[in-house]
């Protein structure tokens, strides 16, 4: 019986830090990637992503879309042994929107006084 066919990951956070090494199926999502990496994130970090959607994975200097899947990430080095991928975690929290009311109404409109002078 064959044995079944995993790749091995590790996630590097912000803080030069690692998650991992997990072990995933080739037919694996970036998004299933993400929600594990959200599951298990460190409490002892000061940034931490509320949802998959916070979080960007880098491989080779790309970013990883939700929809690609483990499979499409191996890059082979010629004869090396296949070993555990390394992606980089970036957190981005989701901005919240700022709402015009709150602005504040006693502030006097600024006057822009630069000029430019071509000669």
């Amino acid at each position: 019986m064959p044995e079944e066919e995993v790749v091995e990951i590790k996630f590097r956070l912000y803080d030069g830090s690692d998650m991992g090494p997990f072990r995933y199926s080739p037919a694996s999502t970036i998004a299933m990637l993400k929600e594990r990496i959200v599951a298990e994130w460190p409490k002892d970090k000061k940034i931490e992503p509320k949802g998959a959607n916070d979080i960007k994975l880098i491989n080779a200097g790309k970013i990883l879309e939700n929809n690609k899947i483990v499979g499409q990430c191996r890059v082979q080095f010629g004869d090396l042994p296949e070993a555990v991928i390394t992606m980089h975690v970036v957190v981005q929290p989701s901005v919240t929107k700022v709402k015009t009311a709150e602005k504040k109404v006693d502030e006097p409109p600024r006057n822009n006084l630069c000029s430019c002078s071509i000669m």
